[in-house]
């Protein structure tokens, strides 16, 4: 048929790589230890570990939790471990940090466990926008696995992509 419409995105050999299918949808919770702190300053041992004792850790169930402190205190280290021990059976993911630090914990998770082997000098986009909020470190981190093995690395859409990384020809 003349004039006939050819999608040659679709038989392109690229391979469209989409960091979503790798976000982790579970609840995300932050724990501030400065809620704990004597005016958010001190953190009185007895005080610290009642709470401890008598918080509901159960709330926490098949949560990702990142815990840190966002004021300018000095929090000993045990603080930190004993809510790490309280929340251990509990949670699904556990960080130290603010909640970008748990985003990208997550991430690096789910990434280290791809087969990188499919994608052996091939032709692979990383799609760019999305329904979900993928980090910047996710992008960084799938270019830093994939660029030794590809052919060509790019992002976008297939139909206005950027390009990344070209293997360079062989001699």
């Amino acid at each position: 048929m003349e004039g006939e419409i050819v999608n040659r995105v679709a038989q392109s050999a690229l391979i469209n790589f989409d960091l979503e299918q790798y976000y982790d949808q579970s609840p995300r919770v932050q724990i501030d230890i400065k809620d704990q702190l004597f005016n958010e300053l001190v953190l009185r041992e007895k005080d610290f570990r009642a709470f401890v004792k008598e918080h509901n850790w159960e709330d926490y169930k098949n949560k990702n939790v990142a815990v840190h402190c966002s004021v300018d205190a000095i929090v000993p280290t045990w603080a930190y471990m004993l809510l790490s021990s309280a929340l251990e059976p509990n949670a699904k993911n556990l960080v130290f940090g603010d909640l970008s630090h748990l985003e990208n914990h997550l991430f690096q998770q789910a990434l280290s466990k791809i087969d990188l082997k499919k994608y052996k000098d091939q032709k692979v986009i990383i799609k760019g926008c999305g329904r979900f909020p993928v980090p910047e470190y996710a992008y960084v981190e799938i270019t830093r696995l994939l660029s030794p093995i590809v052919s060509s690395l790019m992002y976008g859409e297939a139909c206005s992509a950027v390009p990344i990384y070209k293997k360079p020809k062989s001699k």
